[in-house]
């Protein structure tokens, strides 16, 4: 029997000082089933559990992302700044690694005209607009530029709220925990022994401190949406394939998903053509009758 392939490797974890807890003093008791033991007054999280969370999340990501879904990277401290910078960019996902603005999520109509306004102005500088405004006024504007990139320029290319927020550090972030649930839009998070894991739905147990336990993950949460995007690309791809057949058999194309969401489609289709159908010979018959008017004997007969 084969041996199941895992996202990462044990000896990756523990070279990057996943397994490190916090203090003993310091923890939540709420993480006890997640701690294999505990060494010199620091508590040791159990990695055979971390892998198979890596593994859940990894292919949670990637079917999120083959959907048409979109994850929001978020990890705001010195240690996760960089990583999920680079990561989100990396697999072309918005991300948050600035101070999480409250609103961000419930407040998003708001959030969303400040980043149009920002995208503005940056067309405005790339038009040469800036050159024709005095001095003051146009270093004013690159300033604001500037301001604005900082806070929201990770989120530029984000149209609409996410499908997932992928959290690095919950206790760090946990105003973007309370918009999310409010909202109802899942957390996959790394968590602490220190951490209360109840407002997330999809945890890994990990180190949240050590920059390699946050690049290595986050990094594999990167590769899972490109994986993501590469079926989600593939099954666009084999419709237009099938179209581009014209009347020939599109079934010897298409996968059976994509049969079966095109089937529903189609029975969908037909059940609003139906319904209009009879909406409208109904209208024709009334429309008759009021040009036509019968007597009651007429009717009677």
């Amino acid at each position: 029997m084969a041996r199941q392939k895992h996202v990462t490797r044990m000896k990756s974890l523990l070279e990057s000082g996943v397994h490190f807890g916090h203090r003993t003093p310091r923890w939540n008791p709420k993480m006890r089933q997640y701690i294999f033991t505990q060494r010199n007054g620091i508590h040791i999280i159990d990695l055979q559990q971390t892998i198979r969370f890596i593994d859940k999340a990894y292919h949670l990501v990637v079917e999120t992302v083959a959907n048409g879904g979109v994850i929001l990277f978020v990890g705001t401290k010195r240690q996760a700044q960089d990583s999920v910078q680079e990561e989100a960019i990396r697999c072309g996902m918005p991300y948050v690694n600035q101070r999480w603005l409250g609103g961000t999520l419930t407040n998003w109509r708001t959030i969303k005209e400040r980043i149009d306004y920002l995208l503005k102005l940056e067309k405005q500088q790339a038009r040469g607009e800036f050159t024709r405004l005095v001095k003051k006024e146009a270093l004013s504007k690159e300033k604001e530029i500037a301001r604005l990139n900082k806070r929201l320029g990770g989120l530029k290319e984000m149209t609409r709220l996410p499908n997932l927020l992928f959290i690095t550090d919950i206790r760090r972030e946990d105003i973007a925990v309370k918009e999310a649930n409010v909202l109802g839009i899942p957390i996959l998070a790394m968590v602490d022994t220190n951490c209360n894991p109840d407002p997330i739905e999809y945890i890994i147990p990990s180190n949240d401190d050590a920059i390699r336990a946050l690049r290595l993950i986050t990094s594999k949460m990167a590769d899972a949406v490109l994986e993501g995007k590469a079926i989600l690309e593939a099954g666009e791809a084999e419709v237009d394939e099938a179209e581009a057949a014209g009347d020939e058999d599109i079934s010897r194309y298409l996968g059976p998903s994509t049969m079966a969401k095109l089937k529903a489609a189609e029975e969908a289709e037909a059940s609003a053509a139906a319904s209009k159908s009879v909406d409208e010979a109904v209208e024709a018959l009334t429309e008759e009758k009021e040009t036509n008017p019968a007597t009651p004997a007429e009717e009677k007969e």
